[in-house]
């Protein structure tokens, strides 16, 4: 079976930067297995597979490792494939996933793509002592939603921060992760996100960490629409927004590249 794929860097206004995510469209869905061993040979850290229906677009997400219950960096990625690639004609996406509807429209004035995801406020939470013996810095608060969300006193803490690997992959917290995070220099916040027992352990730019990171810093610093930036090496860019129960996760994307791939 022949069938096309596109990756594309999200979070981004420029090629090489943000989160790459493979893209892949179906006419009709393939066994689990084989839709993991695609992942597993794209070797990015998400897979964004869809089948257009007649109730919309049903999105699935595959790390090489488990298919994931929300995943941001890669919904933008098959909203950026569906309207600049293969023409997809009404003005908002309707994405039907694991976590619900999800909403994707795009603003031709700003260029961004905007996802309607849910809302994860964390609560107190205590750390981990596996996790608090992987870090290098300690956090002054740890809270929890999906994700575990440990904040700092900075952001050069951020971006000082090492991981032990082999000491994070002791604990199994699918499908979330570890997610640091500051008040920014010359943003309104700031952040990281690790992924134990992951193939790739950080994640460059996660937008489903900021169903979390938005409650959270609208509440600390009093203001509704914000701007983020996830300090990765490759950088990511976000425009935040908390309505309620509900978050708007703004951000750009690029075509990185095309092709045809087989199964068998």
């Amino acid at each position: 079976m022949e069938l096309d794929f596109f990756q594309i860097d999200s979070f981004t206004d420029r090629i090489f930067g943000g989160n790459p995510a493979c893209v892949v469209p179906l006419k009709s869905w393939l066994p689990d297995d084989v839709l993991l061993n695609i992942t597993k040979e794209n070797a990015v850290a998400e897979t964004a597979f869809f089948v257009i229906n007649d109730h919309g677009v049903h999105l699935r997400w595959f790390t090489p490792e488990i298919e994931m219950d929300l995943c941001g960096h890669a919904t933008l990625a098959a909203a950026h494939v569906l309207k600049t690639i293969l023409n997809y004609p009404e003005e908002k996406i309707i994405f039907n996933t694991i976590s619900g509807e999800l909403i994707v429209t795009f603003n031709d004035k700003d260029g961004l793509y905007w996802l309607n995801f849910p809302s994860r406020n964390p609560v107190p939470a205590s750390l981990p002592e596996v996790i608090k013996s992987a870090l290098n810095i300690q956090p002054k608060t740890t809270l929890q939603s999906r994700d575990l969300v440990l904040v700092y006193d900075s952001e050069q803490e951020i971006r000082d921060i090492k991981v032990d690997k082999q000491l994070l992959d002791q604990i199994n917290l699918d499908p979330g992760g570890v997610i640091v995070t500051a008040k920014g220099d010359n943003c309104d916040f700031v952040s990281r996100y690790f992924t134990p027992q992951a193939s790739i352990l950080e994640d460059p730019v996660t937008g489903s960490a900021h169903c979390s990171l938005i409650p959270y810093w609208s509440n600390k610093l009093h203001k509704k629409q914000m701007r983020a930036l996830q300090l990765s090496d490759r950088m990511g860019e976000l425009v935040c927004i908390d309505i309620d129960d509900r978050v708007l996760i703004g951000g750009k994307a690029k075509t990185y590249s095309r092709g045809t791939f087989y199964t068998e």
